[in-house]
């Protein structure tokens, strides 16, 4: 079996204007998707998930991947995804036994390569006739522990929203603070508050500030809700400032969350190396795929740290962080948007659904265990343009 082709659907969902959310990225007008398609001489076709700009990650992979892997085995993903990596260094980083990168190390190429090496572990799972958590090395868990991610609501309704979250049977639950929405400390903590009061002490609330806060306001903002039993604080300052991030890490005695805008197990051994965080969330489709997630949330476990991946965006991503999450043993919890997107929970054939006791069970069906819908491409047609403007 050889791979024959290698392309990007390109894939848009237009926000109505009346569940459009604001954030420190803007406006959010429109939701995209980049799903890489690789098919083989035999017909088998493997669907990835890549996060990133989407004519991008187009151009990196139909232009500079795709020539790489045409005539290739596509069950030889690591090595696979060494060359994608290393380029024409591949023979030189084989023979010395360690990495060789070629230009663009970080950013929309890694998030290319994910893409690619997701479709790569679907195309071996089905030509196998096993699930790639099997492939993986067998599960740890068939269902998995999920929360619900959302929080955006004001001040007086962020306790309605919270409660709702749980009545549908999470567990958990997460909300923004911080930013251009709450920019007063004061504010947050008053909803923090809000919500453990709405939800009670056994339901696990966990805090998001998406990098919007600076060292200060950041460990006064930790200290000011301690008392509410958070179960972590995700990125609580910026991701370029790790040192800043392990110095609000040491400031309190809430676990710090991070790693959604990390690339490659490099990255994140500069995260536990500099012991700034309690929790690695990679997420599959920017990292550098499952070949890559395995590796980082392995090697946060060789330092007692607990994975818990970041999910957002679209279904395939969704799929692929599932199997991660039954194939690795240091997996939490898993996340799971309360955003209307249909690129998540309608772009494949068979939804995902939450029991009722807060989990979720991995599909056991070979490769990522599904489909896209019929006409993908004709339901969610590509439109251009940015998904966030300024407010």
């Amino acid at each position: 079996m050889k791979i024959a082709d290698v392309r990007v659907m390109a894939l848009s969902w237009l926000v109505p204007e009346g569940e459009r959310t604001r954030s420190d990225f803007g406006l959010q007008v429109k939701v995209d998707a980049a799903i890489v398609v690789v098919t083989t001489d035999e017909g088998v076709v493997g669907y990835g998930a890549a996060h990133g700009a989407v004519p991008a990650i187009k151009t990196i992979v139909e232009q500079q991947l795709k020539p790489v892997l045409l005539g290739e085995d596509p069950t030889e993903i690591e090595r696979l995804w060494l060359k994608m990596y290393t380029g024409p260094r591949q023979r030189l980083s084989l023979k010395e036994g360690r990495a060789y990168p070629v230009q663009g190390r970080r950013g929309d190429t890694i998030s290319a390569i994910s893409g690619v090496d997701i479709a790569l572990w679907d195309i071996t799972g089905k030509a196998y006739g096993r699930p790639v958590y099997k492939l993986l090395g067998g599960p740890c868990r068939t269902r998995v522990l999920t929360y619900a991610s959302g929080g955006w609501k004001p001040p007086g309704k962020t306790a309605e929203e919270m409660a709702a979250y749980v009545a549908k049977g999470f567990t958990g639950v997460k909300m923004r603070v911080g930013g251009m929405d709450y920019p007063h400390l004061d504010t947050s903590a008053a909803r923090v508050r809000e919500a453990r009061d709405a939800i009670g002490p056994n339901i696990l609330l966990m805090l998001d500030a998406h990098g919007s806060l600076g060292v200060a306001s950041a460990i006064k903002l930790a200290r000011m809700v301690e008392e509410c039993d958070i179960r972590w604080f995700e990125e609580p300052v910026s991701a370029d400032d790790i040192s800043g991030m392990a110095e609000v890490r040491r400031a309190t005695g809430i676990p710090i969350a991070a790693g959604e805008s990390e690339f490659t197990r490099f990255g994140f051994r500069d995260l536990l190396e500099n012991r700034a965080v309690d929790i690695v969330q990679p997420d599959v489709a920017v990292c550098g795929g499952i070949t890559e997630c395995k590796k980082i949330a392995d090697m946060a476990s060789a330092w007692n740290l607990q994975y818990a991946p970041h999910v957002w965006f679209q279904g395939v991503l969704f799929a692929a962080s599932l199997h991660l999450a039954a194939a690795t043993q240091n997996c939490y919890i898993f996340e799971v948007s309360q955003s209307n997107n249909p690129l998540i929970y309608q772009l494949t054939t068979e939804p995902f659904s939450i029991r009722s006791d807060g989990t979720i069970e991995v599909p056991d069906k070979p490769g990522l265990g599904i489909e896209l819908i019929p006409d993908a491409e004709k339901c969610f047609p590509y439109v251009p343009g940015p998904t966030h403007i300024p407010w």
